[in-house]
């Protein structure tokens, strides 16, 4: 008759082990980057970056986007949004020299992104991973630099930053 019993808690115990397990690899570092507007745009937001195993995943939420729109999303060289279009924030982070291209198809900045997407209340959902950046010292650390919301989509292929026009938005990755 105990048997049922000590079944079901073993599965329980096994349970919670596997979701601690899956919580101790996604620990790490964390950091904040709360974009404010530049070139007198109403563009705000603000992002959660988290290390994982396999690089730095971005999720939050950007405000005040024209609805139903793309826009280029980068990290950039230098965390220095001081200028009122963001230029202090320099070019997108590049360590490797790489040209300007789209995350996942061949030759890219470290800091290239995809475009994000408003809905039609100009709200736009972050869920990005950046593969192979750490928020942890080094020279893939993106720590420290500075998420961009760019006016246009980026084309990806443009060079050297995807034509994605004036920066509507910037955060210190902090």
């Amino acid at each position: 008759m105990n048997q049922p019993r000590i079944a079901l808690t073993a599965a329980f115990a096994t349970l919670a082990l596997t979701t601690a397990c899956a919580s101790m690899q996604d620990a790490g570092p964390t950091a904040k980057a709360l974009l404010e507007s530049r070139s007198s745009s109403t563009v705000t937001g603000t992002l959660t970056l988290r290390q994982k195993a396999d690089g730095v995943q971005i999720t939050g939420e950007v405000l005040g986007l024209p609805p139903a729109s793309a826009h280029g999303f980068h990290v950039h060289e230098k965390g220095d949004c001081s200028a009122a279009d963001a230029s202090s924030a320099g070019p997108h982070f590049d360590p490797q020299g790489s040209p300007h291209g789209k995350m996942g198809t061949g030759a890219h900045h470290a800091g290239d992104m995809p475009n994000i997407v408003a809905d039609r209340r100009g709200a736009a959902q972050v869920d990005v991973l950046v593969p192979g950046a750490t928020l942890t010292p080094g020279p893939a650390s993106i720590a420290g630099r500075a998420v961009v919301v760019h006016r246009d989509p980026d084309d990806y292929s443009t060079q050297p930053a995807g034509n994605a026009g004036p920066r509507l938005a910037c955060g210190v990755i902090q």
